[in-house]
């Protein structure tokens, strides 16, 4: 079975280059077990690229979104990164094989069990996963050289920008409840540069700052 994963996965990284040009991302996803991530139900369907569920109302994000949103941030390897919406840590795995260190937020304490005991499971040690506080992120840890938001915002919030260090990149999708633009903000010295990388669909980001459990 093990064999036709790795195929599988290398049939999804020939697809995913159509989209994305970073060959450091395309060799983090050729080396990440997406398998390991979803209910073992969903096997069959690991490596389609398309979200599925994981429980809790939450789904692993389709590969190419979290390809296209890991180019964004353009990881050199030295980073420290923040994740806000651990989910099933396959977006964490991603991070954990492109930069120096990676603190994750997961409000839903099952998923960020399970993600947390997955990615010690795989060996990733460069990975803290914690479950999330009403404020965004995880100031303890701040400040960032990126972060990645997995759940859509009404606005850009400034508590994440605050833990950003001067220079660095979130990825971010901002609108409403239901549909949003995809944004990579660069923090610059008294204000930001935002640029629109297309539609996308997500999940509320639920704390302070960002829309109300209701």
């Amino acid at each position: 079975m093990e064999d036709g994963f790795a195929v599988a996965r290398l049939r999804l990284v020939d697809q995913l280059r159509r989209e994305v040009k970073d060959e450091r991302v395309l060799r983090a996803v050729a080396a990440v077990p997406r398998e390991m991530f979803v209910p073992r139900s969903q096997w069959h369907v690991a490596y389609e690229d398309r979200p599925l569920p994981i429980g809790a109302g939450q789904t692993i994000s389709q590969p190419l979104i979290v390809a296209m949103m890991t180019e964004a941030l353009g990881l050199k390897g030295q980073e420290k990164v923040l994740e806000v919406g651990t989910g099933s840590g396959y977006q964490a795995a991603i991070l954990a094989e492109l930069s120096r260190w990676v603190v994750s937020v997961e409000r839903h304490e099952e998923l960020e069990a399970k993600a947390r005991e997955t990615l010690e499971k795989l060996g990733y040690l460069n990975v803290e996963v914690h479950l999330a506080e009403p404020m965004l992120g995880w100031h303890s840890g701040a400040p960032y050289d990126a972060i990645i938001v997995s759940a859509g915002a009404p606005k850009v919030p400034q508590e994440l920008l605050d833990q950003l260090v001067s220079g660095g990149r979130m990825v971010i999708p901002v609108g409403s409840r239901y549909e949003q633009s995809l944004l990579k903000v660069v923090r610059r010295n008294g204000g930001t540069a935002v640029q629109d990388l297309g539609p996308c669909r997500w999940v509320p980001l639920i704390g302070e700052g960002a829309w109300n459990e209701d």
